[in-house]
């Protein structure tokens, strides 16, 4: 007990970089445990082999902790996925990969920054909130959602300038 406690609070912050091809299963995988509808691994790879798709990941030793992938076409980006593994949630760890990200994505040139979340997601909505995200558009009906109601997912932007 003591070594788990020992382990628990010694922890450092998870490292970020960008995420490749050899990152696919991982990702994949958290993002199955993370939403309905996951990723399968083939897909995952798909977009990490994508030029236009941008993605950046946190190690927490040589698990993942995390990532955030979007897709840059000309100067607006639109953010495709956040997840961070439940061991590491309320760690600040999605408000260190979304503001890298971010500077990332400004320094390839993005002037606009879209994502879509749904409307129940608050942890998300406060991230993006804080971040400087502001509705833009709502799509009714968007995201099944438990009792057979659906869910309106929120469009919001930021403007990187």
């Amino acid at each position: 007990m003591i070594g788990f406690l020992g382990n628990l609070f010694s922890r450092g912050e998870p490292a970020l970089s960008e995420a490749g091809a050899r990152d696919s299963s991982a990702i994949a995988a958290l993002h199955a445990a993370s939403f309905r509808r996951g990723w399968n691994e083939q897909e995952v790879e798909g977009l990490l082999s994508d030029r236009h798709v941008l993605t950046h990941r946190a190690m927490s030793g040589t698990r993942l902790a995390g990532f955030i992938m979007s897709r840059l076409v000309e100067d607006e980006a639109e953010i495709l996925s956040v997840a961070v593994a439940e061991r590491e949630r309320g760690r600040g760890v999605a408000r260190r990969m979304l503001d890298l990200h971010l500077r990332r994505l400004a320094g390839l040139g993005a002037l606009t920054v879209f994502l879509e979340v749904d409307e129940h997601n608050d942890p998300a909505l406060r991230l993006y909130h804080r971040a400087g995200f502001r509705e833009v558009s709502r799509r009714p009906n968007y995201y099944p959602w438990t009792g057979g109601k659906a869910a309106a997912a929120l469009v919001l932007r930021r403007d990187l300038l």
